[in-house]
Parts: C-alpha cells; sequence; structure tokens
C-alpha cells in the first residue's frame, strides 16, 4: 500500500518532516505495542505529506499525522474505517490500532493493515474505461452508507463535500495571479456556474480525495481504497474530479454514465477539479513544467466540458 495525501505523492526518505523518522516509530511501537516490537521499521515507497508511512513487519503500516491540522483524520478514519468497510466493492485500510502521543511526538497515530497493490498509474491500468466504470461503482456504494453520526463536511475534510464558498478567495487570486496565461475569462465563467449550482440533496459519504495515488490496483484492476482523511458527510461532487485528471474519452464517459449524477452535480465537480488545478499551476507555472502542463491539461479539459454542457441545455 503507497500513502497518498489530497492527491500530493513525494518520495519516501527519513526527512524528518515533524520529527518522524524510522526510530521514532519503533520507540512508539514498543512503548504501545510490545507485542509487535521485535518487526522491521522501514519507510514506504511513496509517502504522501499529511502523514507519514512506515511498513511494520509485512502485514502492517504505521501512519503518524506530520501537523495539528492532519489529526482529526485519525480517530475518524479508526471508527468510520471499519464501519464503512462491509458495505465497499474493494478494500479499505484494516485499522489494528490507536496509538497516543508519546517519545516526543505530540499527535494521536495508528497502525493499520497493509493493502496490496501499486497506485492506479495508466499503465497499470488493463482496460482504463472498465477501470473507470469500477471507480465510479466505489463511488456509488460509498455514498449508500448509512450516514447517521457521520462526521458533517467541514474543517477535518478540509471543506471537502462542503460549499466552494470556502475556496472563493483563493480561486478568484489564482485567476488574478495567471491572468495572460490561461484563459482566465472562460475559468471565471466555470466558476461562476459551479457556485450557482447548489447542492440541495441529502447529505452522502464522500472520500474528499478519489485521486490515482489512493486508488490501489493488483493485475490491471482495482483493489482498494486508501486515505480517507478527508472523507465525510456532505455533496460528493468533489469525488468527481478525477473525470479530469485521469479520465478522458471513452473512459470519462463510462465513469460518467456510471456516476450517473445531474449537471448541478458536475457543475460543482467542474469547479472542484478547476480550483485545484488552479491552485497548483499557480505555484507550478514557473518552476516545475511537467507538473504545470498536466494542471493546464485539466484547465483546458474543463473549460471545454463545461462549454460542450452548455450547448446541450
Amino acid at each position: 500500500m503507497l500513502d497518498s495525501d489530497a492527491g500530493t505523492i513525494v518520495p519516501a526518505g527519513e526527512d524528518g518532516r515533524a520529527g518522524i523518522d524510522a526510530g521514532l516509530v519503533r520507540r512508539l511501537v514498543a512503548a504501545q505495542f510490545p507485542r509487535w516490537s521485535r518487526l522491521p521499521v522501514t519507510p514506504v515507497p511513496v509517502d504522501g505529506w499529511d502523514n507519514r508511512t512506515y511498513r511494520l513487519g509485512t502485514d502492517m503500516t504505521v501512519r503518524l499525522p506530520t501537523a495539528a491540522g492532519y489529526v482529526p483524520a485519525v480517530a475518524k478514519e479508526n471508527e468510520w474505517l471499519p464501519r464503512l468497510a462491509p458495505s465497499l466493492p474493494v478494500a479499505v485500510p484494516p485499522v489494528l490500532g490507536l496509538g497516543v502521543p508519546g517519545e516526543g511526538y505530540p499527535y494521536p497515530w495508528s497502525v493499520r493493515g497493509w493493502l496490496p497493490g501499486e497506485t492506479a498509474d495508466r499503465s497499470r491500468v488493463d482496460e482504463l474505461p472498465r477501470f473507470a466504470v469500477s471507480v465510479a461503482e466505489f463511488i456509488r456504494a460509498l455514498q449508500r452508507c448509512d450516514t447517521t453520526g457521520g462526521p458533517a463536511a467541514g474543517e477535518h475534510s478540509f471543506y471537502r463535500g462542503a460549499s466552494l464558498a470556502h475556496y472563493e478567495e483563493e480561486t478568484l487570486r489564482c485567476l488574478t495571479a495567471l491572468a495572460g496565461r490561461v484563459d482566465t475569462a472562460r475559468a471565471a465563467e466555470v466558476w461562476r456556474a459551479a457556485r450557482a449550482a447548489r447542492w440541495s440533496g441529502p447529505p452522502v459519504w464522500f472520500h474528499g480525495d478519489v485521486a490515482a495515488g489512493n486508488l490501489l490496483v493488483a493485475e490491471g484492476r482495482l483493489t482498494a481504497v486508501i486515505d480517507f482523511g478527508t472523507s465525510g458527510v456532505g455533496d460528493p461532487a468533489c469525488d468527481l474530479v478525477i473525470a479530469w485528471t485521469m479520465f478522458s474519452g471513452a473512459s470519462r464517459r463510462a465513469f460518467r454514465e456510471t456516476v450517473a449524477r445531474d449537471a448541478g452535480m458536475w457543475a460543482r465537480a467542474r469547479g472542484w477539479a478547476l480550483w485545484k488545478a488552479l491552485l497548483v499551476l499557480t505555484g507550478t507555472i514557473d518552476t516545475d513544467p511537467e507538473q504545470a502542463a498536466v494542471n493546464q491539461r485539466v484547465i483546458r479539459e474543463v473549460l471545454d466540458d463545461h462549454e460542450r454542457s452548455a450547448s446541450v441545455t
């Protein structure tokens, strides 16, 4: 299982982020879970930003938040993943233990079961339209889960599942910063349409970061979904962003047909995709040509999709 947070994947290593390294993990495990104290502790090959993840033996992982803002996800995932798992069509991380602050580390942390598989790079997927259907089926299954007592979208989900209004000022700043470098007039129109398409349905479960780095594949098929740190109960439009970030052509059509949501949902989904792509592009357009190109493509395809939808209606 690889670890990815909010779509950001970084090389693993002993970078000491939040004072976390393999030595700390060994001490925490020895103090709080002595039955596992003899197992080796090694960094995962690809790590996330919100959490550091280490292999514990061959069948477990230890996951530690890197900052206070990521701490609410620990209790949330530990409580809700076991409840959601039986209703989902693919595996999610099994919760094996909840750690507490100690050994100089200030946050709660968790022990999870290891899930085999690799992240869903296009080269690892046998048939992308079929894969898109399986991702859509996971999203629909998650939306059918019982929401009683579930965590309402808000700060703990980084406002995924809430109104796009939370990111209004940030989006407008990005549009100003990118003037003359992307079609900001069309982008502003897409953003206005997204903001106008208010969610009026009953709140449902959402994952919050359905991205390639959080989807595991084995033998070309979806086998697991990881990192529910931004999950909650609210508007699931944020879970449709993968339509533009990973899918295109036949796979996008297959995903859209299977998810089968109304025009307002897709308008808000375009807003979520646009916000993130503008934000990342603003920070990379002059420093990371490869990352900038990816987000420029997403922006173009979101804008084109909006125009096609407007012509149909």
